[in-house]
């Protein structure tokens, strides 16, 4: 999964602009995002349709604002720069949850 690099909301949403986005938010401290990262790899096998795209949180506070990201770990789909999805709150999410968000997107 690339890392995001510190950005603007502009400037992240244009690397967006072509092609379909899965971008997961998350931080090192969170309990939520430790339990979550060892799976990304095989959700991420599993939808190669999409790119994914990692975005902490920590080096990118203004930008996770900027998209009301309010809960870890979080997640966001883009087609072509719109967004088309969102599981945004700081429950637990396990792979299968995700898996069915993704299956669900349009």
């Amino acid at each position: 999964m690339k890392k995001a690099e510190t950005q603007t909301k502009d400037e992240f949403l244009k690397k967006l602009s072509v092609g379909r986005f899965i971008i997961y938010f998350g931080a090192d401290w969170c309990r939520e995002c430790q339990y979550i990262r060892p799976k990304l790899p095989a959700i991420e096998n599993n939808f190669s349709q999409y790119r994914f795209i990692k975005v902490d949180r920590d080096d990118n506070t203004q930008l996770c604002l900027d998209l009301n990201i309010r809960g870890l770990p979080s997640f966001l789909a883009f087609n072509n720069g719109q967004e088309i999805g969102r599981f945004v709150n700081g429950d637990l999410k396990t792979q299968p949850e995700i898996e069915s968000w993704i299956r669900h997107l349009k």
